[in-house]
């Protein structure tokens, strides 16, 4: 399995606020109408908690300040997502998303990169 992250910071003039607004209500739609162009498996939008638990997490290990949030994709593997980018349908796909999230990212303060997990303990 092969998994995207996508490290979000918000536009500088976005409240906290209206970026998940956005995010969730306006983007999310757009990922899920692509999935299949994509050839996705699954997508998570994990929104940045405003609590103290951030600062004490952040403290000892000397860490910036978090994120605004994480966005995960999920391709079964490798192989489907090297299809996906080379179809017209996942490269219009991965461009239009690009363009989206122009509006509501601030997109040079993101970090973006692919991962294979590695579970070390599942409850």
């Amino acid at each position: 399995m092969i998994k995207f992250i996508y490290c979000v910071r918000r536009r500088p003039e976005m409240t906290p606020e209206a970026f998940r607004k956005y995010w969730l209500e306006n983007h999310g739609p757009l990922v899920r109408r692509y999935a299949q162009a994509l050839r996705a498996s699954r997508y998570v939008q994990s929104h940045t908690l405003d609590t103290e638990f951030n600062k004490l997490a952040q403290l000892p290990r000397g860490s910036r300040e978090p994120y605004d949030g994480i966005t995960e994709v999920w391709w079964d593997k490798v192989e489907d997502l090297a299809l996906a980018m080379q179809t017209p349908e996942g490269i219009e796909a991965n461009q239009l998303l690009a363009e989206d999230e122009a509006r509501f990212c601030d997109l040079p303060n993101c970090s973006v990169f692919f991962t294979e997990e590695h579970t070390i303990f599942s409850r």
